[in-house]
């Protein structure tokens, strides 16, 4: 006998609650009943274990949850939606051939790339009808739709509306259909979830800056308020000499990367890559080497993954090419004992505390150096958790330098006792030099938990579970101890590698394939393996022994 579906479902709510609905409502409608007066509101369902966006309508009984803005997805989910919003705002004002790139994220939103009949930017009058026009776009509410479209009629839209991104990425796509948004005339694709109405996206700002503009938008910590928007000039200027090597190597985005591992110029794109890295490197050694009598500290910090130890070795062997005698500390050799260590908000150890490091001894020790006194520097041992001393002493003569790394370096309280001039600062990070394609970033958080999961499983036998697990509490830190001081900085350096993603392929998909359903990492876990599947692989032996990447894949010639 045919099964019997009555009209109703039961679906259990997170708190238990238990929601009787007609079954085909959408959870959108679901989520409106389930909320709270002090929950804003839903940007994606959890239905059957998986994401499920706003539109889609539960059959059967089961378990539902709602992501809100203040969940990473349900912020992504938003800030996509914005980003079709203003797509088809800026065709609609300046006309179809306008071209924009959703290109990277400012302190306060997302900086975009328009172009327009070979001029960059837009007017102020311009930018003003085209905020008008999101804003009238929330007003009338207007529906965002989802549909499946053929690969070749796919393919064939994206030639016709001068795609050529696009274009270029789904050449290498394994799928026969590809799922593409429509918002009234505009009809684009876009890697992730959305919303169903423009009326859901209504909290943004608009800013002309630097021949382009910024989107403005709210942050998961402050879901109701548009960020302000802050310019990080010397950050801004990374970026912009990023784009240039982007340029000069001929790969802009993933199709273009993909292009150049088919026709066989990846081992000259590495060579190339690596020798912009390796020229930078060499300007910056220059650059400290001139300043002969003055710097005497180089003190270097960034955020996880971005290859810090690497950096600082391969700046230590360009130093020595300038006639310097470089000594290389790390700031973790000064930790307080680990009995000590202050505790956080939950009541763990805070490593990442600036008062996790004994300031006091740590200036007394560069003072004496820089005096030109013997020294006795210590090195903490992880396993004890206390400071041990061996009898080496360090003197300082007029050719000898301190390359410091730690994550605190670019914080004055760290070396509060030495004058600035004598230091020399440096922020390194890992900023993601190509996208998907125009309109889907590739953000420069996802390049470095790529790499930190594959060192973390090579050096650690860590999880790649456990690494996306720990990753909010990592970026936690940053926030708090590193990003805030990158202005401090005299140099900033990339350490991203164009080619990169074709090489981390290899080793970080079958640790993500190793994360099943039942587990919380599962959902980050499916992102990462789609991201990833845009980008075709490529071996490993390609890649120089003395290369940033060596430090998260192996065989590095500055391993001890």
């Amino acid at each position: 006998m045919a099964q019997q579906f009555t009209q109703q479902i039961q679906l259990t709510l997170e708190d238990g609650r238990v929601l009787s609905v007609e079954r085909g409502t959408t959870l959108e409608d679901i989520a409106l009943l389930a909320r709270k007066n002090t929950e804003s509101p839903a940007m994606l369902g959890v239905y059957g274990g998986k994401m499920r966006e706003l539109t889609y309508r539960p059959m059967r009984d089961g378990e539902v949850s709602f992501l809100n803005l203040e969940s990473v997805d349900g912020y992504r989910t938003y800030v996509r939606t914005l980003y079709i919003m203003l797509i088809h705002a800026i065709r609609k004002v300046l006309g179809p051939e306008a071209c924009i790139r959703i290109k990277h994220s400012v302190t306060g939103g997302t900086y975009c790339a328009v172009t327009q009949g070979g001029r960059e930017g837009v007017t102020e009058e311009e930018l003003d009808k085209i905020r008008a026009f999101m804003k009238e776009l929330v007003r009338r509410d207007e529906p965002i739709s989802r549909d499946r479209y053929p690969l070749e009629e796919a393919l064939e839209y994206f030639a016709d509306h001068n795609m050529k991104d696009k274009t270029r990425v789904f050449r290498y796509r394994r799928f026969s259909v590809i799922n593409m948004y429509s918002l009234e005339s505009s009809r684009n694709y876009f890697y992730g979830y959305m919303l169903p109405r423009t009326g859901l996206a209504d909290r943004f700002e608009l800013t002309d800056y630097q021949g382009g503009l910024v989107l403005q938008l709210p942050s998961p910590k402050w879901p109701h308020e548009v960020q302000a928007f802050t310019p990080s000039h010397k950050l801004f200027d990374v970026y912009s000499r990023s784009a240039k090597w982007s340029k000069i190597l001929g790969v802009e985005d993933i199709g273009a990367l993909n292009d150049c591992i088919a026709s066989g110029r990846f081992g000259e794109l590495v060579q190339v890559s690596e020798a912009l890295h390796a020229a930078h490197i060499a300007s910056i050694a220059r650059e400290i080497a001139s300043r002969a009598g003055e710097t005497r500290i180089v003190l270097i910090a960034g955020p996880s993954s971005s290859g810090k130890t690497t950096f600082a070795k391969k700046l230590c062997v360009q130093l020595k090419a300038e006639g310097k005698k470089p000594h290389l500390i790390s700031v973790d050799d000064y930790f307080i004992d680990r009995e000590q260590t202050p505790l956080d908000e939950d009541g763990m150890p805070d490593f990442e505390n600036l008062n996790a490091i004994d300031i006091a001894k740590f200036n007394e020790d560069l003072n004496r150096l820089l005096k030109g006194e013997s020294v006795v520097l210590p090195r903490f041992n992880f396993v004890t958790g206390h400071r041990e001393y061996h009898k080496h002493p360090l003197t300082m003569n007029e050719e000898d330098i301190l390359v410091i790394e730690g994550i605190h370096c670019l914080n004055e309280q760290l070396t509060s006792e030495i004058p600035r001039s004598e230091k020399f600062k440096i922020y390194i990070s890992a900023l993601t030099l190509i996208n998907i394609d125009d309109h889907n970033r590739i953000p420069t958080t996802d390049g470095r938990l790529l790499r930190r999961m594959v060192r973390d499983h090579r050096s650690r036998g860590a999880s790649a579970a456990q690494t996306i697990a720990m990753w909010p509490s990592v970026r936690k830190g940053e926030e708090r101890n590193i990003f805030p001081y990158q202005e401090e900085a005299d140099v900033m350096f990339n350490s991203a590698h164009i080619y990169e993603l074709a090489i981390l392929k290899q080793f970080a998909e079958p640790l993500l394939f190793g994360i099943d359903r039942t587990q919380p990492e599962y959902q980050e876990a499916r992102r990462l393996i789609k991201f990833l599947d845009y980008c075709l692989g490529v071996s490993s032996e390609v890649v120089p022994s003395t290369s940033i990447i060596r430090e998260f894949i192996g065989g590095s010639a500055f391993e001890d």
